[in-house]
């Protein structure tokens, strides 16, 4: 296969392939259904002038007929008055008359055959029209409705994406949800075990601070107990002039941090 042969070939079928997508089955079908009206149509109107001109030829070979009549009373009458001449001439056209006729009744047989041909080549053209219309109103009528399927199917489809990211949008939402309701859980457990109590300076309890200023003073006692224990003896009493008794000191602190 040659290289324009080959693309001949791809364009028919680019071509094909267009065409395909551009037609509209409902549109051919009215286009083939008024093409077979004017087909229709056309036999009609050659079955009326078929009938016209038979018409025209009966009436022809009427006036044949009665001019045949006319040169039979014509010849009856010349011989009657003795006109043999006469009498002959009017037989003679007499002759040519009946030939017109015959000529005229041929024809007129003729076209009714061909009338009678055409009017039953009209019936059955008509049959075949009226019964490519129901057809042609049912395939319209099936292809509307698979129209309007596909598009039942496609907004269903979308719904069913839009349906699947909600989904998942009310999934997170209730997992978010889920961990709030955690996580204020443990924090009121939390709370009735005072853990989250605050126990840091004058933001404590009272009874926190005043366990906590005992257990201050215990521990001053213990030192001065200790400090005690280790001074010689007699030296308690051999504090230099002018010194405050440590036992006095300490008090004199422990005074201060209270007013505090």
């Amino acid at each position: 296969m040659g290289i324009l042969s080959r693309m001949s070939t791809v364009v028919k079928s680019k071509m094909n392939r267009i065409l395909d997508n551009a037609e509209d089955p409902r549109e051919t079908l009215d286009y083939a259904y008024t093409k077979q009206m004017e087909t229709l149509r056309d036999v009609k109107r050659g079955v009326v002038e078929m009938v016209t001109a038979k018409r025209r030829l009966e009436l022809q070979a009427s006036k044949v007929k009665d001019n045949i009549a006319k040169l039979d009373g014509q010849a009856r009458k010349a011989m009657a008055a003795g006109r043999e001449d006469l009498a002959r001439l009017a037989l003679q056209r007499k002759q040519t008359s009946l030939l017109e006729l015959e000529g005229l009744d041929g024809q007129i047989a003729d076209l009714e055959i061909e009338q009678e041909k055409l009017t039953q080549a009209e019936q059955r053209l008509q049959a075949k029209v009226a019964a490519f219309r129901t057809r042609k109103e049912i395939v319209k009528a099936q292809y509307n409705a698979a129209q309007a399927q596909v598009r039942i199917g496609s907004a269903l489809s979308g719904i069913s994406e839009e349906m699947g990211d909600v989904a998942l949008a009310v999934e997170r939402a209730e997992h978010k949800t889920e961990s709030m309701r955690a996580r204020a859980g443990a924090i009121d457990e939390l709370a009735e075990l005072g853990v989250l109590d605050d126990f840091s300076g004058k933001d404590g309890d009272p009874l926190s601070r005043e366990l906590s200023q005992l257990m201050s003073e215990q521990n001053v006692e213990d030192e001065l107990a200790a400090l005690k224990g280790e001074l010689p003896s007699g030296a308690k009493t051999a504090l230099p002039e002018g010194r405050p008794d440590v036992d006095d000191e300490l008090a004199a602190l422990r005074n201060k941090r209270d007013r505090t």
